[in-house]
C-alpha cells in the first residue's frame, strides 16, 4: 500500500471517494461534509489532495482547503474504505496531509473541526490544540460546507461560536509543546457537548 499526493491520474477515484464518505456520514450521522466528484477532482487537480492506493484499489483520502487567503488551511474528508479500517491507515493518511499542508502552506495555520476520538487523537499528535471557533477562520464559505451536518443546525442557535465537533488549531508561529491532550479528555469534552445541546432540544 502507498499513500501519495493524489495528481491528475487519480481523478478515476472520484466516485468511490465521494460514495465512501457519504456512506460513512450516514453511518455517523454528523462530521463529514458531502461533496460531489467534481470538487474531489479539483482538489487532486491542484496538487492539494491525498491519496491512499493498494495497487488499483482505493483505500483512503484527504484533501486540503484554504480559507481566508490562505492564512488558514483544513485537512478535510478524511475517509478509509470500509476493508481497510482498523489498520492504521487513517494516521498514516492524515500524517501525510498534514506534511504536505505544512510545506506548501508552511506560514498558513491548521486546523480541524471534527466528532470523531480517534481524529482529535491524531490531531494532539500532530501538534494541534483544542480552540474555541472564534479562533478558526472567519470564511463563510467554510461553514456552509456544514450545512449538509445533521447537526448544522446547533451551529446556526450558537452563532457558530460552538457546536459537537470540536475545533482544532496548530499555529506554526506558536510554542510547539510536546505535552499531548490524552484520550479521555476529549471523550469527556464531546460527553459535555453532547449533553448540553440535548437538553437544549428538550426545551
Amino acid at each position: 500500500m502507498e499513500v501519495i499526493i493524489a495528481d491528475k491520474s487519480h481523478i478515476i477515484y472520484a466516485d468511490i471517494i465521494c460514495n465512501t464518505i457519504a456512506d460513512s456520514a450516514n453511518v455517523r450521522g454528523t462530521g463529514i461534509a458531502k461533496r460531489t466528484p467534481e470538487y474531489i477532482i479539483q482538489r487532486m487537480e491542484n496538487g492539494n489532495a491525498v491519496i491512499a492506493l493498494d495497487g488499483g484499489m482505493f483505500v483512503g483520502f484527504c484533501y486540503i482547503e484554504k480559507w481566508d487567503h490562505g492564512k488558514f488551511v483544513a485537512n478535510s474528508g478524511l475517509i478509509v474504505h470500509p476493508d481497510y479500517r482498523g489498520k492504521g491507515v487513517a494516521k498514516l493518511i492524515k500524517k501525510k496531509i498534514f506534511e504536505h499542508s505544512r510545506t506548501k502552506f508552511p506560514e498558513a495555520k491548521v486546523f480541524s473541526i471534527t466528532t470523531g476520538l480517534p481524529v482529535m487523537k491524531m490531531n494532539s499528535d500532530l501538534g494541534y490544540k483544542p480552540v474555541t471557533f472564534s479562533e478558526l477562520t472567519k470564511d463563510q464559505s467554510f461553514w456552509k460546507g456544514c450545512q449538509t451536518c445533521k447537526n448544522y443546525d446547533v451551529l446556526q442557535r450558537t452563532s457558530q461560536s460552538m457546536c459537537l465537533c470540536t475545533g482544532m488549531l496548530y499555529d506554526p508561529n506558536a510554542k510547539q509543546e510536546t505535552k499531548k491532550v490524552k484520550e479521555n479528555v476529549f471523550k469527556r469534552l464531546k460527553s459535555i457537548k453532547q449533553t448540553l445541546f440535548l437538553k437544549n432540544n428538550k426545551k
